[in-house]
């Protein structure tokens, strides 16, 4: 199971990692079949969406910064990340993409992106490929 660090710089950011992901995929020599994307830490996420356009990933990152705002949690009283553990939960650690061909089956627009809520970090993320 490849496992690959990235070194996040912010502490919110979107970091696309398609060509990771992708590079993964193709070294397993699977042709059809499903890749799981996952990260093991409870602040950060995966998703999948639009990063052609670097407007859209700081609008997810504001529209959860209005919806999830800082200091206003228990857990704060503790390490003061309470934010970034709720942003981390509504988007989920992981995704699962279809293989096809022996390459990621992404829409036009569609970007793999490791999602940091609680950095600067070093972030492991998992690729599975079956």
């Amino acid at each position: 199971m490849p496992e690959m660090i990235i070194h996040t710089q912010k502490t919110q950011e979107m970091i696309d990692i398609t060509s990771q992901v992708g590079e993964a995929v193709r070294r397993s020599g699977v042709q059809t079949g499903l890749c799981l994307v996952y990260v093991p830490h409870a602040t950060a996420a995966i998703v999948i969406n639009e990063n052609a356009d670097p407007n859209v990933c700081q609008d997810i990152l504001d529209a959860l910064g209005r919806m999830v705002p800082e200091g206003a949690w228990r857990h704060d009283r503790v390490d003061h990340n309470a934010a970034a553990h709720i942003k981390a939960t509504i988007l989920g650690p992981g995704e699962t993409i279809p293989v096809r061909g022996g390459g990621l089956r992404l829409g036009t627009w569609q970007s793999v992106m490791l999602v940091e809520f609680d950095g600067p970090r070093d972030r492991t993320v998992i690729v599975e490929v079956r």
